[in-house]
């Protein structure tokens, strides 16, 4: 009989500035492709940033989009997976789970569907109906988006695979989704990007009084039905790495 999947989960001792999540990201898949840390999984409210993906930096506008971005109060980011700009703000949560693998390549779509699956489960505990699907218009779209009937996006994901490694995130839009419509407005505008605003939402518009405590408290649950989970927290060798590599994701505006 094999052992059970062991998960390690993180806790962030004190709070860490938004324009550092996509470095700490990067620093944690770089550390498990090098067999340093184990699986790991960080939830966290990472307050107010915009993180674009690789597509907004080839494109037109994205140093408009960047000006955008912070000129309405929000750090810029150069994101380590994912498609398209997404907003971060004080009412969301973002997640990652970090994968060593020996190919991740194989198991992308499985690792996709693990996850947004999880997040059906962890909205229903909170009385949140969900659904896996993109929502026609949505930002950042994505088939593994989880929605409300087909309408209102609530979790985004994206995927980044290095060598030994794979790791998973996104965003869950707890609350006050108008922060994040009103942000994404000029910068998708700057990208020249086609989007329908009324599809962003958040879960306390199905269900009044969930907050983002509640919210990591449902996702951890449904993961502790996958594996065993123990905590940890950001270490000093991952937040120096992380230090050493934000100025790689600090995106010029113009």
């Amino acid at each position: 009989m094999s052992s059970p999947r062991q998960i390690r989960v993180l806790h962030d001792a004190a709070a860490v500035p938004a324009f550092l999540e996509a470095p700490i990201a990067r620093a944690l898949l770089m550390r498990a492709a090098a067999g340093e840390i184990p699986e790991t999984f960080r939830i966290t409210v990472p307050g107010r940033v915009v993180a674009f993906g690789k597509l907004d930096r080839l494109g037109g506008g994205y140093p408009q989009a960047v000006a955008a971005a912070r000129r309405a109060g929000f750090d810029a980011v150069e994101r380590l997976a994912g498609g398209r700009a997404a907003a971060f703000t004080e009412h969301t949560l973002s997640f990652g789970w970090t994968i060593p693998h020996p190919d991740p390549r194989r198991g992308i779509r499985d690792r996709f569907i693990t996850l947004s699956e999880l997040m059906v489960r962890a909205f229903a505990r909170l009385g949140v109906a969900s659904q896996v699907g993109e929502v026609p218009g949505e930002y950042c779209p994505g088939e593994f988006s989880v929605n409300h009937a087909g309408r209102l996006k609530l979790m985004g994901v994206g995927q980044r695979l290095v060598k030994a490694a794979a790791h998973v995130g996104g965003i869950v839009v707890v609350d006050h989704s108008a922060l994040v419509r009103d942000v994404l407005v000029p910068v998708y505008e700057a990208l020249a990007l086609p989007w329908r605003p009324e599809t962003t939402g958040s879960l306390t518009e199905i269900t009044p009084g969930v907050t983002t405590a509640s919210t990591r408290r449902a996702v951890l649950d449904e993961l502790a039905d996958l594996a065993d989970l123990h905590p940890g927290h950001l270490d000093a060798a991952t937040m120096q790495l992380a230090a050493r590599l934000a100025p790689d994701h600090v995106p010029l505006s113009d």
